[in-house]
């Protein structure tokens, strides 16, 4: 068989799921069975399984094999939103008191600032006042970026994609942990980007698999979450941030930082020690509210222009709206406040989570919104998912972070921060009865 008809393998096993001859949950023989079976090579075996997975219909979990997935084609979705029913353990939007007053301030604020406003445009440099406001917001110690290199977009996955889209072009590579933020493995997808995934260990990426996985076949730059990676809460230390910094200057390479969780501890931002060659990206969705919302990019000066028409040419710029109202949020100090304010929240989640699921394996920093959950070998994730879910609980499992997802661990994230306390600590305390149990038909 030529290996170019590897997906005619693959449509067949598409056809045995379709028609129920494999369910989900059912577990396809290891590879080498499955060529020996089928009379086919092992490495044409292995790119069938890839087409499958490519294609959302099964899912691989690290030393446990592959399956069928619980909702065959859910793959090919970026983040499947929580029906409007269910607790939502999936996104990680707080929403406080203190928001509603200050949006309800920021309204009044901006009506009577009149109607320009509202028919305000700018392009991706926003205005020389909102770059010098959005400069002084990121700063902190041994940290100021130049208020001529800010550039402003809708909402941070722009200022990702902008990023992105600005380092590599179609067919090229950007290195990134091995499980990450699923709208950047969505993103670089319809770019045409391939995702590298470094090994990381607890503290975020490993310098070494960095360099080595540019030596090998050389990157476009780095995708990296140095503080609260989502979903597993890794924070580089200081040691580790100049490692990397030192590797990006050494052989040349630019990293995309993203700072979006930043605000919930205070960690020295990797563009302090490699400002040349680090792009921050951060955004105030997390950090005020995600309806009304500006993603800001703070990238070195000879990639200001490239990521400018990156922004023009994706039609990602700011409306007039968000931008005014961002620059109100930074300057007037209501962002500064409600970060103190998610501070306290999200450490005050976290120690009812891990109360709650004490005896559990549970990874993650206490001051993230989110909380990676180890599961029992008698659950695969997709299949805790789905249960949960019938449950009226919505979380994400392994799956959706796995730049590889044949190679997923077998884990769900859990987001804190939506739910009020009391249906989060529901919530939570299902999940454990659910993740102790063999079956779930008996936590009804």
């Amino acid at each position: 068989m030529r290996a170019s008809d590897y997906r005619t393998v693959a449509d067949a096993v598409a056809g045995e799921i379709a028609s129920g001859r494999l369910r989900p949950g059912d577990r396809l023989p290891p590879q080498r069975d499955f060529a020996y079976a089928r009379g086919i090579a092992v490495s044409t075996a292995s790119r069938v399984y890839a087409e499958l997975g490519r294609r959302g219909l099964v899912t691989g979990e690290v030393g446990r094999g592959t399956f069928v997935r619980s909702e065959p084609g859910q793959a090919v979705r970026l983040q499947p939103e929580p029906p409007p029913a269910a607790i939502d353990l999936q996104r990680t939007h707080s929403r406080l008191p203190e928001q509603e007053v200050v949006l309800a301030e920021t309204l009044a604020a901006l009506a009577g600032a009149g109607a320009e406003i509202g028919f305000s445009q700018y392009g991706p440099a926003g205005t020389p006042r909102a770059r010098r406001v959005a400069a002084d917001f990121l700063a902190r110690d041994g940290y100021a970026p130049r208020a001529a290199d800010i550039l402003f977009t809708g909402n941070g996955r722009q200022a990702l994609a902008a990023a992105l889209a600005a380092l590599a072009a179609p067919g090229e590579r950007i290195g990134c942990e091995p499980l990450t933020y699923p709208a950047v493995r969505g993103i670089a997808a319809r770019l045409g980007i391939t995702l590298v995934p470094l090994a990381m260990d607890a503290e975020g990426v490993c310098p070494d698999a960095l360099l080595q996985a540019h030596r090998a076949t050389p990157l476009s730059g780095v995708y990296l979450q140095p503080t609260l990676q989502n979903p597993l809460g890794a924070t580089m230390g200081t040691a580790r941030r100049a490692d990397l910094a030192g590797i990006l200057d050494t052989v040349g390479l630019t990293a995309i930082e993203d700072a979006v969780y930043g605000f919930l501890a205070d960690a020295q931002p990797l563009a302090s020690l490699a400002p040349d060659r680090t792009i921050l990206v951060d955004s105030l969705s997390k950090r005020v509210m995600p309806a009304l919302t500006v993603g800001l990019i703070a990238g070195p000066p000879h990639l200001t222009d490239r990521l400018a028409a990156s922004v023009r040419q994706g039609a990602w710029t700011a409306l007039g709206l968000s931008l005014a109202a961002g620059m109100h949020w930074m300057s007037g100090g209501s962002a500064a406040t409600l970060a103190e304010a998610k501070r306290r929240d999200a450490a005050s989640r976290q120690t009812l989570a891990r109360e709650i699921l004490g005896g559990l394996t549970v990874v993650g920093d206490p001051r993230a919104y989110h909380l990676w959950l180890a599961l029992p070998e008698t659950w695969r994730a997709e299949a805790f998912a789905a249960a949960a879910l019938r449950r009226g609980i919505a979380l994400l499992p392994a799956a959706a972070f796995a730049v590889h997802p044949g190679h997923a661990p077998n884990a769900v994230r859990l987001a804190l921060a939506t739910p009020s306390p009391e249906d989060l600590s529901e919530a939570l305390t299902t999940l454990r009865r659910l993740a102790l149990s063999e079956d779930d038909q008996i936590v009804e």
